[in-house]
């Protein structure tokens, strides 16, 4: 069992994993988060200042949400997101949908070669045998 104290409110609490904050806090930010979606379904042109003051969270949380692909802005939103990677407009998240796609992809891609590559290195060291003498020895 591992003890840490809450990020926000500072009290001690039992820490499994995740972020390092209590249920009291993790409930209280989980209401105010309904309470920003809420908001902007009644106000979906508001810009951050203005969720920020209505719904009483710092802009530093609103950004943290939309980056985690919480919250995401309407077509005629004033908030202007961009891809990181192409510079594309987009609704929520850090990169589009295009370059989404394209990092997966090479990720995936990735992975099967260090797959194959790691089969390839079982196969090198499996025991062979020496059909003349009965002996066995790993392939150089």
């Amino acid at each position: 069992m591992e003890f840490k104290n809450c990020s926000r409110c500072g009290r001690m609490f039992n820490y499994f994993s995740g972020d390092v904050m209590c249920d009291s806090c993790k409930k209280d930010l989980e209401e105010k988060f309904q309470n920003v979606k809420a908001y902007l379904e009644e106000n979906p042109r508001a810009g951050l200042r203005e969720i920020s003051e209505a719904c009483e969270v710092s802009t530093k949380q609103l950004k943290q949400w939309v980056l985690e692909e919480r919250l995401t802005f309407t077509e005629g939103s004033p908030i202007q997101l961009t891809c990181e990677n192409c510079g594309a407009r987009i609704l929520t998240g850090r990169f589009c949908a295009k370059c989404k796609g394209e990092v997966t992809n090479a990720l995936n891609s990735t992975v099967k070669q260090r797959q194959q590559q790691m089969l390839d290195l079982q196969k090198q060291m499996q025991p062979k045998r020496d059909p003349k003498s009965g002996m066995r020895f790993l392939q150089t």
